[in-house]
């Protein structure tokens, strides 16, 4: 893996800390991420996503979803059921581990909502920009005019 030398960026710009500490924290990040469980990421819309993740054995209760400023963590831990206990496996393939999975948001990206049917975990996500960061059109006036009152003083007229 390539290293990158982001001195150069802190030195030339103000304000971007932001995104060179996220592409140094990408770069350098361990390659060995965890690929379980497995998921999608979909763009829906202009600015909306969804975040599926394939959670077969865990029920809605088992799932834990939280969203910490930039940061949606997604987590889950199975209890012992009764009825597992009883039972031995000759061979177990569907893995009900606990995990716990995050993903970076960028700024304004809000989690709009969330279901889990037939082993998928769907989280909808959609960036809400507020009015005050919008862009905004500025109406411009035309040329001032100049008012003329004509004050009558003593059958003399003066002009203001």
């Amino acid at each position: 893996m390539r290293n990158f030398d982001m001195t150069p960026l802190y030195r030339a710009t103000v304000g971007f800390d932001q995104i060179a500490d996220l592409m140094d924290r990408v770069l350098t990040q361990d390659v060995s991420q965890p690929s379980y469980p497995p998921y999608n990421i979909e763009k829906t819309a202009e600015d909306a996503w969804r975040i599926s993740l394939a959670v077969a054995g865990f029920s809605t209760e088992d799932i834990a979803i939280e969203q910490r400023e930039n940061a949606l963590v997604i987590s889950a831990r199975r209890a012992d059921s009764e009825e597992d206990k009883g039972k031995t496996y000759l061979h177990r393939g569907i893995a009900t581990r606990a995990f716990e999975r995050r993903f970076t948001l960028a700024e304004h990206v809000k989690v709009t909502g969330a279901s889990h049917e037939n082993g998928m975990l769907h989280i909808d996500l959609k960036r809400e920009v507020p009015e005050a960061l919008k862009p905004r059109q500025i109406a411009i006036a035309g040329p001032k005019t100049v008012e003329t009152k004509v004050i009558e003083k003593d059958a003399e007229a003066v002009e203001v």
